[in-house]
């Protein structure tokens, strides 16, 4: 619940000892009122990898950061995950490149996330190295939570990439049957 509810109520909810309600109730609401916010990757039928976005609207915690706010025009990529056992296979990239080909389609022009320069472990922040890599830029520099935009015209163009890569990792699987909504 780091980035759906406010530090207080965060707190608040870990405290309860129901996390995964609060989350539970998050995902629901977020669907109802802005559609799908999330990705996971399937290998073998295995969850590999997963990413969580939505408009900063919903996500309380955005505005703590120190590089806040996220643009007028931009959701607020808020998580991502690769299992280690997957790693290094491309399967970041073709998460991203699923959340811009879904936001593209929604008239959305940018994605921003808030990266963590000092990443060294999983956690809700992005690594920023991560978000380098997959084409993100730095948009607001800061000592350790810069925050990165990706713009969508710019993301459309990894397709080929995309799929070149999950050819190699997942063989003939296509990248749409490999995506399925959160």
């Amino acid at each position: 619940m780091f980035w759906e509810l406010d530090p207080m109520s965060g707190e608040r909810a870990v405290d309860s000892g129901d996390p995964a309600l609060e989350k539970e109730a998050w995902i629901s609401g977020t669907l109802l009122e802005w559609g799908s916010c999330g990705k996971i990757a399937y290998v073998d039928g295995v969850p590999a990898g997963f990413v969580l976005y939505s408009p900063p609207l919903y996500t309380p915690r955005s505005v703590a950061f120190p590089t806040s706010p996220v643009s007028a025009d931009a959701v607020l990529l808020m998580t991502a995950h690769i299992v280690p056992e997957f790693s290094g296979g491309g399967l970041g990239r073709m998460l991203i490149q699923g959340v811009a080909k879904d936001l593209t389609r929604r008239g959305v022009k940018a994605i921003e996330a808030f990266g963590d320069l000092k990443w060294e472990e999983p956690s809700c922040v992005v690594p920023a190295e991560y978000l380098l890599s997959v084409g993100f830029k730095t948009v607001r520099p800061h000592l350790r939570f810069p925050r990165l935009r990706l713009e969508l015209k710019t993301a459309v163009s990894w397709r080929e990439d995309v799929e070149v890569a999950l050819e190699r990792l997942l063989g003939s699987m296509s990248p749409e049957r490999a995506l399925r909504p959160v």
